[in-house]
Formats: structure tokens, C-alpha cells, sequence
């Protein structure tokens, strides 16, 4: 679980974050809206642990953020709008150096990176420099190193945006998998029908504050699976793949 309590942030004059206050159940994908400006990558770098808040807390599967945040960060994913890598390692050598850091048995992430980047559409750029990687090939890595450790809490800053048509309809069956044993997903993006499609409920921030929150019924929403478009995409996918070997 995901634990959000009066939380608050200023930059200067600007106040960030308002005595924002939410919570993400296990199990669950939880959206995040709102206008540029509005909070939201404040709210989410501030519960990654990546800066400090003026006022507030936060809970992380049990472990508090600020107090406890080598054991909170063991617990959480956080795949950044804009990430940043160690440019001249390859993206498999950058997982292998987060599982070494994370304590993760080698053969075990090795393999779970192996199908992340396969499903993502990575694994045969995973050999090369990050430096020759294109943005959305960046964000496709950063996106496998937060799913790595299997973590029970995964924040998403914009985290799929960038991702061709393919690597998205993969990326949301992951986050659909990790919720349905248990990860509580904050999953923040511009893109309404994403969000429409994917989230549980959603939070709509509006100048720092919580406008409003949001199931699924109260918008109509519906089944959260595959559109009939992206059906038809996959089935062009499957039909054009190459026999697997004998």
C-alpha cells in the first residue's frame, strides 16, 4: 500500500503541493491527472524519496518514506518522466548493477530482465551503450529497471509515453499483472484514455490540491481490457511474427 497524508511541497513562492493526501491499495492502479503545473511530478519524486517534503508523510508498503528510506526504497519502483543512466554501460549491464545494488540473486534478475526487455521490445539493443538509445528507448529501460525487483509499490511518472504501440499495449498488460498479484501502481499521464482504460480510480490534481477522486463507475468506464483497436493490432503483430524454431 501507498500512503499519502498532508502532504505538502513549496518551490519559492510556488506551493507545489497543498496537503495532498491519497492513498493506493494493494492490488490496485491508481491514476494520476492533471494540467502541467498541476503537482504531479512533485507528488511522485516526493514519495520516490528523491526530495523532502515542507509538511506530510509518507508510507510505502508499511515503511515510512523519510524515516525509514533505505527499507521504503527496497519496497518501491519509480520509473521517471525524464530518467537519467550511466551512459556508456549497456542497458543489460545497467539491470545486472541494479540487481547487484538491490541484493536480487543474479541468474533469477537476469532472467526477469531477459523478459522485460523482450516484452518491452528491447532485447536485441541490450548489449549497446545507453548513449546510443533513442528517448523512448530510455524510457523503456528505466520502466524495466522499476518492475526489476518485483516491487509491492510502482510509481510511473509519465512512464509509457515515448513507447511505440507495440512496448504500450505491453507495458499495460505488466502493470495489469503486477496489480493483479498485489502491487498498488500510482500511474500518472496526460493521455485521458490511458487512464481510462487502465486505472482503477483516479486522483485529478488542480493547482496542488486533490480536485477530486474518481472510480471507475463514476466515469462510465469500461472493461479494462483490451480496446477492440488494440486487439486487431495485436492480432497483425501475431500474424506477421516470424515461426519460432523447431
Amino acid at each position: 500500500m501507498l500512503k499519502v497524508e498532508e502532504l505538502s511541497r513549496r518551490y519559492d513562492s510556488l506551493l507545489a503541493l497543498d496537503r495532498v493526501s491519497l492513498e493506493v491499495r494493494p492490488g490496485e492502479i491508481l491514476g494520476l491527472l492533471g494540467a502541467n503545473g498541476a503537482g504531479k511530478s512533485t507528488l511522485l519524486r516526493t514519495a520516490a524519496g528523491l526530495q523532502p517534503p515542507d509538511a506530510g508523510r509518507i508510507e510505502v508498503a508499511g515503511a515510512d518514506v523519510w524515516r525509514e528510506p533505505i527499507e521504503a526504497k527496497r519496497r518501491l519502483g519509480y520509473a521517471p518522466e525524464e530518467p537519467t543512466f550511466y551512459e556508456e554501460i549497456s542497458a543489460a549491464e545497467y539491470l545486472a548493477f541494479l540487481a547487484a545494488i538491490r541484493g536480487l540473486e543474479p541468474a533469477a534478475a537476469a532472467a526477469r530482465a531477459h523478459e522485460l526487455f523482450r516484452s518491452l521490445g528491447l532485447v536485441d539493443r541490450v548489449d549497446e551503450p545507453v548513449h546510443r538509445f533513442s528517448h523512448g528507448m530510455r524510457k523503456k529501460l528505466s520502466f524495466a529497471a522499476a518492475l526489476l525487483h518485483h516491487p509491492p509499490v510502482l510509481l510511473c511518472d509519465e512512464a509509457i509515453e515515448g513507447f511505440d504501440a507495440a512496448a504500450a499495449l505491453a507495458a499495460k498488460q505488466v502493470l495489469r499483472e503486477r496489480a493483479a498479484d498485489g502491487c498498488a501502481v500510482l500511474f500518472s499521464s496526460h493521455v485521458t484514455e490511458t487512464i481510462e482504460r487502465l486505472c482503477d480510480r483516479v486522483v485529478i490534481l488542480h493547482r496542488g490540491r486533490v480536485a477530486r477522486t474518481l472510480a471507475r463507475a463514476d466515469w462510465g468506464g469500461r472493461d479494462s481490457g483490451l480496446s477492440p483497436l488494440e486487439q486487431e493490432f495485436l492480432g497483425i503483430l501475431a500474424a506477421a511474427a516470424p515461426p519460432a524454431p523447431a
